[in-house]
């Protein structure tokens, strides 16, 4: 019994001292008691917003969007003006193109009725009519078409149009390359100036206005078109030996050159100078004498058809025969003329000649530069060559072969450069 009583005990004990542990180990401090009311909080955050403003204000402000370079922005500019170019070639081009539909339509149209007049005074003499209304009309229709002649064939309407044509073609071109510098180079001042030097040479190669700056539609003989700045250099001044421009190393192969690609671009120089741009020279002179001889006989056979219809009825049917058969000639004639639009076919001949001049100013001012590493790379400028001469890369390289093959022995070529055209 006592020693029930005294596990009892024991135990009462020891289960008093564990719940005096686990009081003490779980006893959280008390947190003092704060309290924080909705006005004065109110206040504070308001004198510290006044304090962020004051701040703000006093401090400068500093621009972190980054600038525009400057010749990007000259750029841009040269690019507005260019693509207002364009619009303005386009819309002058449609301009001339119904000029020499309408004036074509409206000139055979007065000189046919003109020559139905003379040939039928006759008949209406016969009846006893009075033939000087007849005569009059006929004489002044006549003389209408031959002033109207002498001025469309001298502004060649057709070849107007032409001209604006493949100026907007140009500024196109240009657009795209001012673009492309834009928007994936570094430009420099010397592409702004070079940009600014083409337009400025477009505006010259391809006049907008009539009087005073139209290009000559009867020159001398064929001088193929320039739209581009004149460069001063002077290919025909290198030497045979320009081996002693390079080192050895740079012979080899750099930037995509080689010996081999120069004498390839040489071979090409030389066909595209003496096949290719004579050729188109040569046809540019044969299509100008042609547009010259139709150009003159129109209005003469019209004023001839003028004066015999003052005689149309009289002594006899000279006058009626030779104002018909002159009337119905020049209507003819400038059919033929601006109905086959001559003028334009002149231009044509004109500008690709002078495609071909650049294309060989462009090779040779490449050829001109010493230094391998300053050139475009050889690969892309071969490339470049082969696509405008309409070729693949083989057949350009081929094409070279057959000319050096050919120089070798004494003969001339008996193919052309371009494929294109």
């Amino acid at each position: 019994m006592a020693s029930l009583q005294a596990s009892s005990l024991l135990l009462a004990s020891s289960s008093s001292r564990t719940r005096r542990i686990s009081q003490a180990a779980i006893h959280v401090p008390k947190l003092p008691n704060l309290r924080i009311s909705a006005s004065r909080l109110s206040k504070t955050s308001t004198a510290s917003v006044k304090m962020i403003e004051e701040l703000c204000l006093n401090q400068p402000i500093i621009n972190v969007i980054p600038s525009e370079s400057p010749f990007k922005s000259q750029l841009q500019a040269i690019l507005d003006a260019v693509a207002d170019r364009v619009e303005m070639h386009n819309n002058i081009r449609q301009q001339r193109d119904n000029w020499n539909s309408l004036f074509l339509n409206s000139i055979n149209m007065i000189t046919l009725t003109a020559s139905a007049l003379s040939a039928a005074a006759p008949a209406v003499g016969a009846l006893g009519a009075p033939l000087l209304a007849l005569k009059l009309s006929s004489a002044l229709l006549f003389s209408a078409a031959t002033g109207m002649l002498v001025m469309v064939n001298k502004i060649q309407p057709s070849q107007l149009a032409e001209e604006q044509r493949n100026a907007a073609r140009l500024f196109k071109l240009l657009q795209s390359q001012i673009q492309s510098l834009i928007m994936t180079g570094a430009p420099t001042q010397m592409d702004v100036d070079s940009a600014m030097e083409k337009v400025l040479a477009l505006d010259k190669a391809y006049p907008l206005p009539l009087l005073g700056v139209m290009l000559e539609k009867f020159p001398k003989t064929l001088e193929p078109a320039s739209w581009w700045p004149n460069s001063s250099n002077d290919y025909e001044s290198q030497t045979k030996d320009e081996k002693a421009h390079f080192d050895g190393k740079q012979r080899r192969d750099s930037n995509g050159w080689s010996d081999e690609l120069e004498a390839e671009m040489r071979e090409v120089v030389e066909i595209v100078k003496t096949k290719d741009a004579e050729d188109y020279v040569r046809l540019g002179n044969l299509v100008l004498k042609v547009n010259k001889t139709l150009a003159i006989s129109g209005p003469v056979l019209t004023g001839l058809a003028a004066l015999s219809s003052a005689f149309v009825g009289d002594w006899s049917s000279a006058g009626m025969v030779v104002a018909a058969a002159a009337g119905s000639l020049a209507a003819a004639v400038n059919a033929l003329e601006h109905g086959g639009q001559v003028g334009m076919v002149f231009e044509m001949y004109r500008n690709s000649a002078g495609f071909f001049g650049l294309l060989e100013e462009s090779i040779k001012g490449t050829l001109e530069e010493k230094d391998w590493e300053k050139r475009e790379n050889g690969h892309v400028f071969e490339r470049k060559v082969a696509l405008k001469l309409g070729r693949s890369l083989s057949q350009l390289r081929q094409l070279a072969t057959k000319s050096a093959a050919a120089r070798e022995e004494g003969i001339s070529i008996d193919e052309f450069a371009s494929k294109l055209f």
